[in-house]
């Protein structure tokens, strides 16, 4: 028995060791992963202190480090022109080699559910029978998708209130039968634009939660540069800390918990069962869980850029901050990955009925607040009012959403020839006796009324344009008139609003009816003109 006790003791002194003594690698780094082409890319992992490890690209490129004391160890790999598949190996005390490696372009896809959704969500019938032939259309993409050269990695879902984790499990598919209904639906139609266009391999690096706020997409370290973040970072861990002590006390009792189910259970268990009040460390809408617990895993990552879809969830919460917020987490990553100012493209959100006022003016205003975010460098947007789907928070026209978003891309990233990046966006205002004079970039070859039907063409028509409001100095918004009166500029106006103030537009959860395009077929922007 003795004999038995110290052998069980020796094992156990030795496991952490001999767990850590095999060289390992990030998740991200495995078999049919993509890298970004022609440029220095990290490659990191674990291994014992001190040890020499190796890292080399079947292309001819080699690094090399020795880890430090923790065991943590990075190169910087020069990757070769778009091509593959190659293999890269890291050696140290044991032998790892990642095949089938494609050098390419790698694009980040983060936001909420419109970015989470893969397109295997998008093959049921849809809500509204108009809408079915985009159903259709998305059953045939999957039944006939064989593109190889479009892969993606999805970081799992996974909350971290207070440790950064840096590790992950997931792997790389490719578009081909059998794998392509998992991949992120609008990012997909995002990498086939730029397949077509580039004809080079494409990663996508998904990291999105359906439901989330931008909130616990932004770190720690950024929360404290900014007072009014700082502030609201404190408070909401002050209540957690609070909470988490109270629900790990062992004499805890979930009371609302307890008092809905009976009566629950008195009404004959009709209708959904309450469930147990969250745990702190369960809940994906706290600051910094998300970044801590799955961004955190893949930076620094080597990636072109980042397209997010996201701002449903801040309609009802804190929409009149989300530019704060939104524009925080932005400059954040981009400090944390270490590669400058890498391209960010968003979108606005797809039109759809609120069930109230307040989540109606909400939606609008994440809207605006999206808009104003372009105040930052290398940023994009898309438009989507137009393809919304009023009875469906998750519409199905992902082909014009990954193609907007794919524009901004196309030129600014790889200098190709685009028709427009972008539909009009409200430069300023003029005010001139009871009319509202506005001024546009992004025109095109010139404003225009238009309509749009599914996956046509927008087509320009002669109607007058609708969905502008103008408010005068009681504050009161009025339905307004308004007209072209140039290539970047429209006249608005209300014959009630004697002294005008501000104009809006399509400020809506659903602004049916918005029709002012450019002549290259793209959608205004959601705007206001308060300041």
């Amino acid at each position: 028995m003795k004999l038995k006790v110290k052998i069980l003791l020796f094992i156990v002194a030795v496991l952490p060791k001999a767990l850590f003594a095999d060289v390992k690698v990030n998740a991200i780094f495995s078999n049919h992963m993509v890298v970004q082409r022609d440029t220095k890319i990290p490659v990191w992992g674990w291994a014992d202190p001190n040890e020499k490890v190796e890292v080399t690209g079947s292309w001819g490129k080699t690094a090399a480090v020795v880890t430090g004391a923790n065991g943590r160890w990075r190169v910087d790999l020069q990757t070769p022109k778009a091509g593959g598949p190659y293999t890269i190996t890291i050696s140290g005390k044991n032998k790892i080699v990642i095949n089938d490696v494609l050098s390419g372009e790698v694009w980040l896809c983060t936001g909420q559910s419109n970015m989470d959704f893969a397109l295997g969500k998008f093959l049921n019938d849809s809500r509204e029978p108009q809408y079915q032939p985009l159903v259709e259309h998305i059953r045939n993409e999957v039944a006939n998708a064989n593109d190889d050269q479009l892969r993606h990695i999805e970081v799992l879902q996974n909350t971290s209130l207070f440790e950064k984790q840096t590790e992950f499990k997931g792997e790389w598919i490719s578009a081909v039968p059998n794998q392509v209904n998992k991949i992120t639906a609008t990012g997909y139609f995002f990498a086939k634009e730029l397949r077509k266009r580039l004809n080079v391999p494409i990663g996508l690096v998904e990291c999105s939660w359906g439901g989330t706020r931008v909130q616990p997409w932004i770190s720690e370290e950024t929360y404290m540069l900014d007072k009014d973040l700082k502030d609201y970072f404190e408070a909401t861990r002050k209540e957690i800390n609070e909470t988490i002590k109270k629900m790990d006390a062992k004499d805890y009792v979930d009371a609302d918990y307890e008092h809905a189910l009976a009566i629950w259970k008195e009404k004959g268990e009709k209708g959904n069962k309450p469930k147990p009040t969250k745990h702190p460390k369960d809940d994906m809408q706290l600051p910094a869980t998300l970044y801590n617990g799955m961004l955190n895993s893949i930076i620094p990552y080597a990636i072109k850029g980042a397209i997010w879809y996201q701002g449903e969830s801040n309609g009802v919460y804190m929409p009149n901050e989300y530019e704060d917020y939104f524009t925080a987490m932005i400059n954040g990553w981009r400090s944390d990955w270490n590669q400058g100012d890498f391209s960010f493209y968003w979108v606005q959100l797809a039109g759809c009925e609120r069930a109230n006022d307040e989540a109606d003016k909400g939606w609008a205003t994440v809207n605006d607040k999206l808009r104003r975010s372009l105040k930052l460098p290398n940023t994009g947007m898309a438009v989507l009012y137009d393809i919304g789907e009023a009875s469906d928070i998750h519409p199905h026209n992902k082909m014009d959403a990954g193609k907007r978003l794919a524009l901004w891309a196309l030129e600014k990233d790889y200098n190709k020839k685009v028709d427009a990046v972008s539909g009009p966006l409200y430069k300023s205002k003029k005010v001139k006796g009871n009319k509202i004079q506005l001024q546009f970039t992004e025109v095109g070859s010139g404003l225009t009324v238009a309509n749009k039907h599914l996956l046509n063409e927008a087509v320009s028509v002669n109607e007058p344009l609708k969905t502008f409001e103008i408010v005068g100095e009681d504050g009161k918004w009025q339905p307004a008139e308004a007209k072209i009166i140039s290539k970047n500029k429209i006249e608005v106006w209300n014959a009630a609003v004697s002294n005008p103030t501000n104009v809006r537009y399509a400020w809506a959860g659903y602004p049916e009816g918005a029709n002012l395009y450019n002549k290259e077929g793209l959608p205004a922007a959601v705007f206001s003109t308060e300041k």
